[in-house]
C-alpha cells in the first residue's frame, strides 16, 4: 500500500501522469475480471452449444448477485481516497475495513438466498429443457464463492483509494491463471464438464480473497486501524452504497432484460449474446480503467479541497475516454475474423454474431465518455444523481428493448437497443458534469 499522497496543483502534464500511473494497472486488473468469464465461455463453448448458453444464463445471474454490491468497490474507494487527500490513513484503512464486514454479511445472505432460488430464476430467462439443467448445475456452484467476491470487491476499493492499483492487478492475474488452469483440468481432465468450470472459478475466487485479505490485514496494522467489526461503521458504509445500489440495480436491470430477451429469440441468438456479452464486459472494464483513476485521483482531489484540479483532471480523462473508445472499437472491427472460433463452431451462431459484432464496435467512443464520467462522479461521491439517471435509462431501454422480438428484430436490433441505452447514459452524465454540483470539497461529502 503507497502512503498518503498529498495535494498536488495542476500541472499540464501532471494529469496524464496520475492518469496512466492508475489507469494501466487498473487496466490490467479490470480485464482479468471479465477474463474469468471468457474463459469459462471459451472452455464451455466446446462442450456444445447447450452447455455454452446454460454458462450465458447462469453467468447473466451470477454477475448479478455480484454486481449489484459494487457499490463495496466503488464507494470505498471514493471515501478512503477522499480521507487519503486530507492526510489521515488510519481512518481511511478503518472506513475501508467496515466495507469488508459488510462485504461478509451481504455474501451470506445471497448464498442463503441464490441455492434453492436457482431452478426459479433460471426458469425466468425461458431456458430451453435441454439448458436449464446446465445453468442451474453451474449457477449452484459458482453461488458458493460470492462471499470471497464480496470481499474481493471491498478490498479492492480500500487499495484503490490508497492511490494503488498495482496490488489489484497483481492478485487479478494470478487469479486468472489459476482459474484458467482449473477449468482445463476440471472441464476436460477430470471430465466434470460444466460444473468443472463452475469449481475452478469458486477455488480461484476464494484464493483472490484471501490475498486481498492479507494485504489489508497487513495495512491495517501498519497504521493501528483496528480489524475489528464495528457495527456503527458497517451501517454507515451501508447507507453510504444505497444510491450506488439503486444505480447498479438498475444497470443489471438493462442486462437481465437483454439477455432475457435474447434467450428467447433462440438458443442460437443467447449462445450468441453470451459471447457478445463477454466481449462488451472486457471492453467495458478496459475503458473503466480510466474511471477506476478517476474515482482514486477526483476523491483525493476534493478531499484536499483542490477543486479546480479535479475538474481539470476530469477534462483530461474525458479525452481520454474518447480515444481509448475509438481505439476498442477499431480493435473488434479488425479481430473478428479470429475472435469468432475462439467461442463457437457452431455456423448458426456466428451468423448471429458477425454484424452484431459491429454494432459493439461502434457504440465504444460513446462507452468511453460514459464509463469515465460515470467514475468521476462516483469519485465525487455523487450516488444520489446516478441513481436517478440509471433510472431514467433504465424506463427508456426496457420498452426499446421488449419490443424487439415483437417486431421481428434479431440480436443485432437488440444490441441497437443497447447503443442506446449508453447515448440516454451518456447525456444524462454530461448534463451533471457541466454543472459543477458534483464538485463538493472535504474529507467527508
Amino acid at each position: 500500500m503507497t502512503q498518503a499522497i498529498a495535494p498536488l496543483k495542476p500541472a499540464p502534464r501532471q494529469h496524464d501522469r496520475e492518469i496512466l500511473a492508475l489507469a494501466v494497472p487498473a487496466f490490467g486488473a479490470l480485464v482479468a475480471e471479465p477474463l474469468f468469464v471468457m474463459a469459462d465461455s471459451a472452455i464451455v463453448g466446446h462442450l456444445g452449444t447447450p452447455q455454452l448458453a446454460g454458462l450465458g444464463i447462469a453467468a447473466a445471474l451470477l454477475t448479478t448477485a455480484v454486481s449489484v454490491f459494487v457499490f463495496l468497490a466503488y464507494a470505498t474507494t471514493a471515501a478512503v481516497s477522499r480521507r487519503v487527500g486530507a492526510g489521515d490513513l488510519r481512518a481511511a484503512i478503518r472506513q475501508g475495513m467496515d466495507g469488508i464486514w459488510l462485504a461478509l454479511l451481504i455474501g451470506a445472505v445471497v448464498v442463503a438466498v441464490l441455492l434453492p432460488a436457482a431452478p426459479w430464476l433460471v426458469s425466468l430467462f425461458g431456458a430451453s429443457d435441454t439448458v436449464a439443467p446446465h445453468a442451474v448445475t453451474y449457477l449452484r456452484i459458482s453461488a458458493l464463492g460470492i462471499p470471497a467476491m464480496l470481499m474481493v470487491l471491498a478490498a479492492t476499493g480500500v487499495i484503490r483509494g490508497l492511490q494503488d492499483t498495482r496490488t489489484p492487478l497483481y492478485v487479478a492475474v494470478a487469479g486468472f491463471a489459476l482459474n484458467a488452469a482449473l477449468n482445463v483440468a476440471l472441464v476436460y481432465g477430470a471430465g466434470f464438464g460444466i460444473a468443472g468450470s463452475a469449481w475452478g472459478t469458486v477455488i480461484a475466487q476464494c484464493a483472490m480473497a484471501g490475498a486481498y485479505l492479507f494485504v489489508v490485514v497487513r495495512g491495517a496494522r501498519t497504521h493501528g486501524a483496528s480489524l475489528r467489526p464495528d457495527p456503527a461503521g458497517i451501517r454507515a458504509c451501508a447507507q453510504a452504497g444505497v444510491p450506488l445500489l439503486v444505480r447498479t440495480l438498475s444497470l443489471r436491470a438493462v442486462l437481465m432484460i437483454a439477455t432475457a430477451v435474447a434467450a428467447r429469440l433462440g438458443d442460437a441468438d443467447i449462445a450468441a449474446h453470451q459471447i457478445l456479452l463477454s466481449l462488451w464486459s472486457l471492453l467495458a472494464f478496459a475503458l473503466d480503467a480510466i474511471a477506476i483513476a478517476g474515482q482514486a485521483i477526483i476523491g483525493r482531489y476534493l478531499g484536499a479541497g483542490d477543486t479546480e484540479g479535479a475538474k481539470a483532471v476530469c477534462r483530461r480523462m474525458v479525452q481520454w475516454g474518447i480515444a481509448s473508445g475509438i481505439v476498442l472499437g477499431t480493435l473488434v472491427v479488425a479481430a473478428r475474423p479470429a475472435f469468432i472460433p475462439l467461442f463457437t463452431g457452431d455456423p448458426v451462431v456466428e451468423h448471429a454474431l458477425l454484424p452484431t459484432l459491429l454494432v459493439v464496435a461502434i457504440s465504444q467512443p460513446v462507452c468511453g465518455i460514459v464509463f469515465v464520467l460515470d467514475g468521476v462522479l462516483m469519485g465525487a461521491g455523487d450516488g444520489r444523481y446516478l441513481a436517478w439517471a440509471m433510472l431514467l435509462t433504465l424506463a427508456v431501454f426496457t420498452p426499446a428493448a421488449l419490443l424487439v422480438p415483437v417486431l421481428g428484430g434479431g440480436l443485432t436490433t437488440l444490441w441497437w437497443a443497447m447503443t442506446l441505452m449508453m447515448l440516454v447514459r451518456m447525456a444524462t452524465l454530461q448534463l451533471r458534469a457541466r454543472s459543477g454540483r458534483w464538485l463538493v470539497a472535504g474529507a467527508t461529502r
